[in-house]
């Protein structure tokens, strides 16, 4: 019988696995090459990193170099062409070829310096949100500096006085570049390493689009009526997983710059919420918790040991944020019965079904048989171990496994037996036996 393991408020160490055991496999991961000796990954500062280096699923680290002690960043502002999900392409403004952009990492007590090159057709400026720092590098349109005109690249430079997880954004035209992808994650880590310490550290970006079926345009004049939400500019089946050893200690940082927050529910485990934009939260006033909301213009970090094997998911607890293409003008035909309208309809549009009478989830069924408008996904998709998910948009997996050696997707867990739901057989009284079967 599975029973969960008790590991936590451990390390790693402490739970009998042992780092050596685990921290080449994901720095096998997570360390980039530096070419020509010049580019530095942040995990590549010393032998033993006061961290563990960030994850931004679906996305990327920013490289920089060093330069006269100073670490150097280039950000490039610039249209470019999402994938949200296969079957969905978008057209969005982000930087460096994505969004969100790419997570920059650096240390508490780093100076940096990011250069920022605009390749929009429109002004643009960038305000490093939450960050403490010199007036004049706040980013602030008008207010701070000029505007940054196409073509031209502003300098940003100062020192990080604190740690946690910020992020960067516009503020020139920021409904409709907010709107259209323009942000990213801005990850300082301490000075000095803190136990216990993580062993997987996840970022992800919550944003949510007005993307009208058929279309490749974000919408930013739509203020309220979001159809599609994403983790890193992906939805769900597109969405990566997150994987794990079993016995390690995880971190989840969480980003929001939409217009609403989200209240982000992880299955199986109970976590601890460990900081903020303002940064980290003292032990004595962390709260133990399963969802955690995510206010507009804010930042949460979890931490939870990976206790427990198996698939859990990972999502936004607001029922619409779990769907693609939502459409919010449809009538409601729950209950209604549709047969007599069906057939009539059937004279003009051979091959209609009426859909909705006993709910949606005909609708996946229907989505995997019946092509839609071009560029648009089905409200649900993905198919599991035991069929249909019928969940899409802010929704992944984490996958929690014994003894693996690598962090690939690892597959469909396969369960203990016993361990899973089944139907009950009619005259059944539900005792399940050996076999399977109820022999009362």
């Amino acid at each position: 019988m599975w029973t969960r393991r008790r590991f936590v408020g451990t390390t790693l160490a402490t739970a009998g696995l042992g780092l050596a055991a685990t921290r080449p496999a994901i720095g096998a991961e997570t360390t980039r090459e530096a070419p020509a000796g010049t580019h530095h990954h942040p995990a590549t500062e010393a032998s033993n990193p006061p961290y563990t280096p960030v994850l931004t699923p679906n996305g990327a680290t920013l490289p920089w170099t060093m330069k006269d002690g100073v670490k150097e960043f280039h950000l490039v502002a610039e249209p470019v062409l999402r994938e949200f999900a296969p079957g969905m392409s978008v057209k969005c403004w982000g930087y460096n070829g994505s969004t969100p952009g790419p997570t920059i990492e650096a240390v508490e007590g780093d100076r940096v310096r990011i250069l920022v090159e605009n390749r929009l057709p429109e002004n643009t400026s960038i305000h490093w949100h939450g960050i403490l720092l010199p007036n004049g590098m706040d980013g602030v349109s008008g207010l701070n500096q000029p505007p940054i005109r196409p073509g031209e690249t502003f300098v940003y430079e100062f020192p990080l006085r604190q740690n946690g997880t910020q992020m960067y954004h516009p503020h020139a035209d920021e409904m409709l570049q907010m709107a259209v992808g323009m942000m990213g994650l801005f990850v300082i880590h301490p000075r000095e390493r803190r136990e216990p310490a993580v062993d997987r550290d996840f970022a992800i970006m919550l944003h949510e689009w007005a993307i009208h079926p058929g279309t490749y345009r974000p919408d930013p004049a739509v203020m309220t009526d979001f159809n599609i939400f994403t983790f890193n500019g992906r939805v769900y089946p597109g969405t990566d997983t997150l994987v794990v050893r079993t016995g390690q200690r995880v971190r989840v940082r969480l980003g929001n710059l939409s217009m609403d927050s989200h209240p982000i529910h992880l299955h199986g485990f109970r976590f601890f919420v460990t900081g903020t934009d303002g940064g980290p939260i003292e032990p004595s006033a962390q709260m133990r918790e399963t969802t955690v909301n995510v206010p507009v213009g804010s930042t949460r970090d979890f931490e939870f040991v990976a206790d427990a094997p198996g698939d859990w998911i990972l999502h936004c607890h607001k029922s619409h944020h779990t769907m693609n293409a939502m459409a919010h003008d449809v009538p409601n035909t729950l209950g209604a019965n549709q047969k007599d309208v069906a057939r009539k309809i059937r004279e003009l549009l051979p091959g209609y079904m009426a859909m909705g009478e006993s709910g949606m989830s005909e609708m996946q069924h229907m989505s995997q048989h019946t092509k839609g408008p071009e560029n648009t996904l089905p409200m649900m998709a993905g198919v599991g171990p035991f069929g249909n998910i019928e969940m899409g948009g802010m929704f992944t997996i984490l996958k929690v496994r014994d003894d693996i050696t690598s962090f690939e997707d690892p597959g469909w867990y396969t369960n203990p037996p016993g361990t899973v739901a089944y139907p009950l057989r009619r005259g059944s009284t539900g005792r399940r036996t050996e076999g399977g079967h109820d022999h009362s």
